[in-house]
């Protein structure tokens, strides 16, 4: 194109890339990688192809990693471990080089990226080597600061690290840096379309002084993620990927006592309402849906534009997607670039073959031959149709409209994700009235798609659970100092030949709703002293009684609404009333463990100042306003998790108590179940709740045996958190069945420790960044 008809026609002209030096160091390697084990690169084994989605060619050949291999590169993880993990300030010094290499490199790494990935050069070069130097360097800093910021945390270990195909240097970031500055070591298994730039990564691990062992990647197919998953010296999981691998991964890690942080899918809503500005909206759109060839796990999916704006919006948008460049990743006019691999470009050509009819699709901007697919639009569609609540992972935007902003939101919130959403409005109290009523763990306020390493990214529902960035990522990577010991389950005391009974028969019924009710079963047992005295019988639970406390709970959803300064007045409240009686409760925990009454009484005082600690609390958990860089500022809120199931321990009232507290201290909704073997000092506690304004709902107790119970409180879709503490072996059945809606669990895995007050709050909440930036 001439200097004329540039001016003629106001089009851009090329502006191509040169790849030479990414060719050349794929030269340099042989065009034949082996794995990055123990501090340095092994012989090619069997290799697979790694290709340029964008022309087809064949980039290198990879190597596909073996059982062995996982073996030797989970084996130097060990090795490495403790020594690593002894020095923060040495490791701040590894990951400050590290940082300065990548952005040495950082040219070399954007082009791999785009030749490997098909995403345009303008993003690789301006969003993502840029974003992984940040969270290098803000990692450095964490480790600096552990010492001081986080005592009583260490390392989990060796961290088991499963990244995807979509960011695959940017997501390798988000795992390693924060993995490693806790004094973690990671395997890493690289997408396997897309595991060059972690191979490019290995060589400036080796340049940085990255001591051996630490960091380890292994590149093949997902077989090789599995064996990570499964290998006993992997103490943590974290994933990235679809929500259909990451259920497998929750069952297959049931049980195991890895730790595990799953980030997962998305179908986030894009909201405009009528008092946006149009253009911007419009402008931010293409960003959320094109950026990446839509191919972003938070990308902006979903349309919803308020009626009386939706033709004008729709046309503009039109017009604008009519604009987009689509063409070769490496043109640095690009817009638009290759899909990843033809089995992805597959999937979207089949689902808007199948769901388009439901709508009216635009399409105004051709796609050349090839792995590429036009920027589409899908209009007209109701909220139920196929495309709106199916992830399609491309550049494809599904359309509704709403009336109201409370339709705004259930429509938003009418998904099974939960990930990220973007609100846009001129008015601040709308904006920031709708945010939090968004079942989403990222909230962008006329913007999307800002990220950084100090706010915390990560989703609720199937979209995952644990957060990546800032403080509260760091709790995946660490755990409380100093070792558990085995739980020692307590027996029930058995019938005497000669039984004692004492006063008038008396049978604790369960708690729900803020009522005492009778088991739906009709079963009770009986409960005796150690000295064979007949205390009394309590209620056995079943699967229809943990329903009806789970619609209780569900029915209470009030208390998440309630000011913390008014739930730290019932909770302080409901200690004074314990205390009030806690001659009765020491006399009672003394009947039914047979233990001292010194030590009865200092569990009715524990119980009392767990009680007075988590009122204290209650309007002491602050968020926080996070240091991003940009003109605008990301605050991180912490919100409850829902309807808790508890599973409390053998102490008869403090173990009751201790998952009670925390879990209404933060506005949740808890079922808690008894312990097993004494369980009549909780059902005489639900006297107390009765007389502490505490609302109906809002605790519910329920006693019974653990083992029949845990398997319907974990699969209930209407409970969003499981806790165990339990002397019975119901930890994998937990974890196992809490896949079905990807719930959060806290289990012992037989193992018991004291916790420290944040680790319970932090269990006890989620974390939502709404971003807000703010100047004209």
């Amino acid at each position: 194109m001439s200097v004329k008809e540039i001016f003629d026609t106001m089009d851009y002209g090329t502006a191509p890339e040169s790849a030479a030096e990414a060719l050349r160091w794929l030269v340099d390697g042989g065009d034949r990688f082996g794995l990055f084990i123990g501090g340095k690169m092994t012989e090619p084994g069997a290799v697979f192809e790694a290709k340029n989605p964008a022309t087809g060619e064949v980039l290198a050949h990879l190597t596909q990693a073996t059982e062995a291999d996982v073996d030797a590169a989970v084996a130097a993880a060990r090795k490495a471990q403790s020594k690593w993990a002894k020095d923060s300030k040495a490791r701040a010094k590894v990951l400050y080089a590290l940082t300065r290499l990548v952005q040495k490199h950082a040219r070399l790494f954007a082009v791999l990226e785009t030749l490997d990935n098909g995403k345009p050069i303008r993003e690789s070069r301006d969003i993502d080597v840029a974003l992984v130097a940040r969270h290098f360097y803000y990692h450095a800093g964490m480790a600096q600061l552990m010492d001081e910021e986080l005592p009583g945390r260490e390392a989990l270990g060796v961290c088991g690290q499963i990244i995807p195909w979509n960011f695959p240097l940017l997501m390798l970031a988000w795992k390693v840096a924060p993995a490693i500055a806790m004094g973690n070591t990671v395997v890493l298994k690289p997408a396997e379309y897309t595991s060059l730039t972690a191979l490019l990564f290995a060589q400036i691990c080796q340049e940085a002084g990255v001591p051996k062992g630490v960091v380890n990647i292994v590149t093949g197919d997902g077989a090789v993620g599995e064996m990570i998953v499964t290998h006993p010296g992997v103490d943590k999981i974290a994933f990235t990927g679809s929500t259909t691998v990451g259920r497998r991964i929750r069952e297959a890690t049931a049980g195991s006592g890895k730790s595990l942080t799953l980030e997962l899918g998305g179908k986030s809503p894009y909201i405009v309402f009528e008092d946006a500005d149009i253009d911007s909206a419009v402008e931010g759109l293409v960003d959320a849906i094109f950026f990446n060839q839509g191919q972003v796990c938070c990308a902006g999916s979903r349309l919803l534009v308020q009626e009386g704006i939706a033709e004008d919006f729709h046309a503009r948008l039109v017009a604008r997607m009519a604009n987009l460049r689509i063409g070769n990743p490496l043109d640095k006019s690009i817009d638009v670039g290759a899909i990843v691999d033809p089995v992805q470009l597959q999937r979207i050509e089949s689902l808007v073959a199948k769901g388009g009819s439901e709508g009216t699709v635009h399409q105004p901007v051709k796609a050349p031959e090839g792995c590429f697919y036009p920027p589409t639009l899908v209009s007209g569609l109701e909220s139920s149709s196929l495309l709106m609540q199916e992830e399609i992972f491309g550049p494809v935007l599904v359309s509704t409209t709403f009336r109201t902003p409370a339709e705004a939101v259930q429509v938003a919130n009418n998904t099974r994700y939960g990930l990220a959403a973007s609100v846009w409005t001129e008015n601040v109290n709308l904006a920031l009235d709708i945010a939090p009523k968004l079942v989403a763990g990222v909230v962008w306020i006329n913007g999307s798609n800002m990220f950084d390493a100090a706010a915390g990214f990560g989703g609720v529902r199937e979209s995952g659970f644990g957060r990546e960035g800032g403080w509260e990522g760091l709790m995946a990577y660490t755990k409380p100092a100093g070792k558990a010991s085995p739980v020692k389950p307590a027996k029930a005391h058995v019938k005497p030949d000669d039984v004692e009974v004492l006063g008038l028969d008396r049978t604790a019924k369960l708690y729900i709703g803020g009522k005492q009710a009778r088991p739906d079963g009709g079963y009770s047992q009986a409960i005796y002293s150690p000295k064979g005295k007949l205390l009394g019988h309590s209620s056995i639970a079943s699967r229809k009684d943990i329903r009806n406390a789970v619609e209780a709970a569900q029915g209470a959803k009030g208390w998440a609404k309630a000011t913390a300064h008014n739930r730290a007045q019932v909770l302080y409240f409901v200690g004074e009333n314990l205390s009030a009686r806690a001659d009765e409760f020491a006399t009672r925990i003394r009947d039914l463990t047979g233990t001292t009454e010194a030590k009865a009484q200092a569990e009715v005082t524990e119980s009392i100042d767990t009680l007075f600690t988590y009122a204290a609390w209650c309007d002491k958990l602050d968020g926080a306003a996070k240091p991003v860089p940009m003109r605008g500022v990301a605050l991180a809120m912490n919100e409850p998790v829902g309807v808790i199931g508890a599973f409390c321990d053998d102490r008869p009232l403090a173990g009751l108590i201790e998952v009670i507290a925390p879990a209404i201290a933060m506005g949740n909704r808890v079922i808690a179940v008894a312990s097993e073997a004494y369980p009549l000092a909780a059902t005489d506690f639900y006297q107390v709740l009765d007389t502490s304004d505490v609302p109906a709902g809002v605790v519910n107790i329920l006693t019974g045996l653990h083992g029949e119970l845990a398997k319907t409180m974990a699969g209930h879709m209407d409970v969003e958190a499981v806790w165990s503490f339990s002397s019975a072996e119901i930890s994998a059945v937990i974890e196992k069945e809490s896949a079905g809606n990807l719930k959060r669990t806290w289990v012992n895995n037989g193992m018991a420790r004291a916790y420290p007050a944040r680790d319970w709050l932090a269990q006890a909440t989620e974390v939502k960044t709404i971003w807000v930036p703010y100047g004209e």
